[in-house]
């Protein structure tokens, strides 16, 4: 029975541990934006720990220094590269204003 029993464990594999994406030089603060552009989506949105890989500590000064830079107006709330036309989202609103005012 013991031996049945270790044939299903697992067996331990090394495996290659990864490096932090911040190092201990590196200070957590609203005005360092090369450390925390990366931390930031494409959409603007703030990574998750399991994406960017920080500690919970990190995670969390992360997060304060991000909304800091974005009351203060260093970053954007939203960034939104692909910006709606606006001749053609007015034309279509324009066009359904006037049709209900005929009715």
């Amino acid at each position: 029975m013991h031996k049945f029993k270790r044939l299903l464990h697992k067996s331990k594999r090394s495996f290659r541990r990864r490096l932090p994406p911040i190092k201990s030089g590196d200070r957590i603060d609203y005005r360092n934006m090369s450390l925390i552009s990366r931390f930031i989506s494409e959409q603007g949105k703030i990574l998750s720990r399991r994406v960017s890989r920080l500690t919970l500590k990190q995670q969390r000064l992360i997060t304060t220094a991000i909304k800091q830079a974005r009351i203060l107006s260093l970053l954007p709330f939203l960034n939104n590269e692909k910006q709606f036309e606006r001749g053609e989202s007015t034309a279509r609103t324009a066009g359904l204003r006037t049709r209900n005012k005929i009715k």
